[in-house]
Parts: C-alpha cells; sequence; structure tokens
C-alpha cells in the first residue's frame, strides 16, 4: 500500500464529515415528515366537523324559509287543455246549406318493430342444408329462427335466404323482406 499522505488524509476526513452531515440531514428530514404528516389529518378532521356543523345549520335555516314560504298559485292557463268551441250560428237564409259529410275516422297507423338482419347460418343435415336467421330489435334483444317460426306474435318466417329473410305479417298477410347489411 501506499503510504498515507496529508493530501490523501485531508480528503479521507472530508469525505467522512459529508457523509456524516448528509446522514444526519436525512434522519432529521424523516422526524419531521411524520411530525407534519400527522398534524394535517387532525387539521382536516377539525375543518370537516365545522364544515359539517355549517351546513347542519345552514339546512335548518333553510327549512324554516321553506316553512314560512307561500304556497305556489294554481296555473291560470292550461296550454295542454283547449277550450270548448261553441259552434256558429247557422245562418236560415241560405239555400246551398248542406248537411256536412261525416268526419272519416282514420284507421290508426300501426307501426313496424324496427328489425334487422344481422347474419344467417347455415347447417348441414340429412334433409339438407337448413339456414339461421339472427335478427335484432323488437322486443327481445337477439332472434335466432327458421322458417316456419313466429316472432313478435306477428310474423310468421317464411323464407330464410342466403342473404335475406322474408316475414310474412299474420295480421295483414303483408310480406316484409329484410336484407343483410
Amino acid at each position: 500500500m501506499a503510504p498515507m499522505t496529508g493530501g490523501r488524509l485531508a480528503a479521507l476526513l472530508l469525505g467522512t464529515a459529508v457523509c456524516s452531515v448528509w446522514l444526519a440531514s436525512a434522519a432529521g428530514v424523516t422526524r419531521q415528515a411524520r411530525e407534519a404528516r400527522t398534524t394535517p389529518r387532525l387539521l382536516e378532521a377539525a375543518q370537516f366537523d365545522a364544515l359539517a356543523t355549517d351546513m347542519q345549520a345552514q339546512a335548518g335555516r333553510l327549512r324554516d324559509r321553506l316553512a314560512q314560504a307561500p304556497a305556489p298559485r294554481q296555473a291560470i292557463r292550461n296550454p295542454f287543455r283547449f277550450a270548448d268551441r261553441r259552434s256558429p250560428a247557422v245562418r236560415v237564409g241560405r239555400a246551398d246549406s248542406a248537411v256536412p259529410a261525416p268526419l272519416a275516422v282514420a284507421a290508426p297507423e300501426i307501426r313496424e318493430p324496427a328489425l334487422q338482419l344481422i347474419g344467417v347460418a347455415e347447417t348441414k343435415t340429412k334433409d339438407g342444408l337448413v339456414r339461421t336467421a339472427m335478427i335484432t330489435g323488437g322486443y327481445s334483444e337477439l332472434m335466432m329462427v327458421t322458417s316456419g317460426q313466429r316472432i313478435l306474435g306477428r310474423y310468421e318466417i317464411v323464407a330464410v335466404g342466403a342473404d335475406a329473410v322474408e316475414l310474412k305479417d299474420v295480421g295483414t298477410g303483408a310480406i316484409r323482406r329484410l336484407m343483410l347489411q
């Protein structure tokens, strides 16, 4: 080994002093951080309690004010109710007064449910090829049907093709086609 010179000894002492100061400062920071962590929690709890007490006091004042508030008035005008109309007076002096034609009552329009063909599956059986249509819409999520079945209590499946399905409305006999998109 090389002999210890004054420069090496000074560097060793300086390094030891720096390390000891660094370790002492690190130990002090850890203790301070632990003490600092507990103090804000207590402070936050006290602030939360004060906030809760303030909110309860404001809620009590609001209840008191609502109890003293006047009741709302009844609406004078209802935009959803029509006034009774009086029929116009009939003039006796007119020669061409005709009896008004009876009003035609329109049949209620029956909406067709929104159905969509999302796929067709094919299965080979000993009788031949059987296609199953996958239809969404109506009242259920997914309907898997073959020819001859009924869906939604309204439609009968007439035919299932490779990219289309024919539905027959049982009530009206109308044919509806759904195409694969």
